[in-house]
């Protein structure tokens, strides 16, 4: 019988962890890390300049993050790899791609989840397809080979239709590829919907920038070439140093990028703090506020923690940070972002940056 699990961390337990400014609307772009991260990452600065450092405790930190995250995705943590830049997964499938593969890519997506397909098909290697994400699902058919899109699009927030755009792929026979980036630490997310998913630890989760992950499905994941293949990718990762005898892990740790050290010892306490939060209670929260806000500006209601509104002449994003709001500017429109330490005073004080009644 397995050992009974302790309850979701509540959200005014977790908000304990945080010690953010007031007027921080900027997860989407970069987090704020929790007290641990932030001790974690003192204390080795210390120990690596006294020379009290053993590679071993980087690797530890390193298990320890991918541990915590497969919690986080509802994944086997040996379907996750690390790495340090959703593109560098993505340029990983794109060049596993066969011949004449089709892929299709959403109109205004982030980059990393379009470039690398673009390069293939460049080379002459692969056709890409681009169309609007609410057309996404629509638009796969037969000779499609792979969907790739954001859970949530960084741009604007939009939330995809996961459940059309899975079965639609699932009756063409076409594989997934989901950067899930602007959506795990604040959306509920089940990696294991998805042939392959990527995610950059350094927003939403407020991991240090560096620390990336990999879930991929076994079936997926026999179609890749491991073209990152390095040391820590080995079986037996400090056995791996010298070539030429390779022998890759079977999991899909033989898709791992040899980790930047001392951002996993910041990303371990952050990713191991969300394992043990009540994420369903940070999305009614950040949404719930989100929501209050686009009220406020006369934007329909959604289910997004991302609120974005037109603000082509940059006067908006001007006002909030004239104000000490953070936020930012994304395609001709003013973004902001609620998190876990957010709370109605941060949406008065974009009211009142903006010069809308402040209730």
């Amino acid at each position: 019988m397995l050992p009974p699990q302790p309850a979701p961390l509540a959200l005014a337990d977790l908000r304990d962890h945080f010690s953010v400014r007031p007027g921080y609307l900027s997860a989407c772009m970069i987090g704020v890390p929790p007290r641990e991260t932030a001790a974690a990452l003192t204390a080795d600065l210390a120990d690596w300049s006294a020379g009290h450092r053993d590679p071993g405790v980087y690797g530890d930190a390193v298990e320890r993050s991918r541990s915590a995250f497969a919690q986080v995705c509802s994944i086997p943590v040996s379907q996750v790899a690390v790495g340090s830049q959703v593109s560098v997964f993505a340029s990983m499938i794109a060049g596993s791609l066969p011949e004449g593969a089709e892929v299709l890519v959403v109109d205004g997506d982030f980059s990393s989840m379009v470039f690398p397909f673009l390069v293939q098909e460049q080379r002459g290697r692969i056709a890409v397809r681009c169309v609007p994400l609410a057309e996404l699902a629509e638009s796969i058919r037969p000779s499609t080979t792979l969907v790739s899109f954001s859970l949530v699009q960084s741009a604007t927030g939009e939330i995809a239709d996961a459940d059309a755009i899975v079965g639609a792929a699932e009756r063409c026979g076409a594989a997934t590829f989901v950067d899930t980036t602007q959506a795990v630490g604040w959306l509920p997310v089940d990696a294991g919907r998805f042939d392959a998913t990527v995610c950059h630890a350094y927003k939403w989760l407020c991991s240090p920038r560096g620390t990336a992950f990999l879930t991929v499905q076994p079936a997926f994941a026999e179609g890749l070439v491991p073209s990152a293949a390095n040391w820590y990718a080995g079986d037996d990762v400090w056995g791996s140093c010298y070539g030429p005898g390779m022998q890759l892990a079977t999991t899909a740790r033989r898709f791992d990028v040899s980790p930047a050290w001392q951002a996993w010892l910041g990303t371990a306490p952050a990713l191991e703090l969300f394992a043990s939060a009540d994420i369903e209670a940070v999305r009614e929260h950040a949404v719930g506020l989100a929501n209050a806000l686009r009220r406020r500006l006369g934007e329909p209601e959604s289910a997004s923690a991302i609120v974005t509104w037109p603000d082509a002449d940059g006067s908006g994003i001007a006002a909030l940070t004239a104000a000490g709001v953070a936020a930012s500017a994304r395609s001709g429109r003013a973004r902001v972002a609620f998190h876990l330490w957010n709370d109605a005073s941060d949406v008065e004080l974009v009211c009142a940056a903006l010069g809308l009644d402040v209730v």
